[in-house]
């Protein structure tokens, strides 16, 4: 991937994540139940896993694992740095803010649960219909 490529994809993540962040405003999302949570984290579970299957099926079959790979980082990584500035320390929770705000941890691992194995998948997938 080019540097372009790299830079375009970090500047999405922190468009995503910032959009994110404004919508659980006023108290990033502490305001809702934890069923309307749970609720909530299973529908964009399946939101991300569908995303999976057609960003990754389009892809060349030789660079699905690379790309899998880096929208994992992307999407991981700075969504954990910028929580931890904002829940951690803006906010003062500290590391604590992994379980006060569990339902953002979850999506620290969510990218890696999918898109991974998605690959496996589809490549699974391709040898069947050989």
């Amino acid at each position: 991937m080019t540097p372009a490529r790299h830079w375009k994809m970090l500047w999405q993540a922190v468009l995503v994540w910032f959009g994110f962040w404004l919508a659980g405003l006023p108290h990033y999302y502490q305001q809702y139940s934890t069923l309307l949570l749970a609720i909530g984290c299973s529908l964009l579970s399946v939101l991300i896993s569908l995303g999976a299957v057609y960003i990754l099926a389009r892809a060349k079959p030789a660079t699905r694992r690379s790309r899998a790979f880096w929208i994992s980082l992307y999407y991981t990584v700075p969504f954990a740095i910028l929580d931890t500035l904002y829940c951690g320390v803006y906010l003062g929770h500290g590391e604590s803010y992994l379980w006060k705000y569990w339902y953002l941890t979850l999506f620290y691992f969510t990218p890696w649960m999918t898109f991974p194995p998605t690959v496996w998948a589809l490549e699974r997938s391709a040898k069947a219909g050989r």
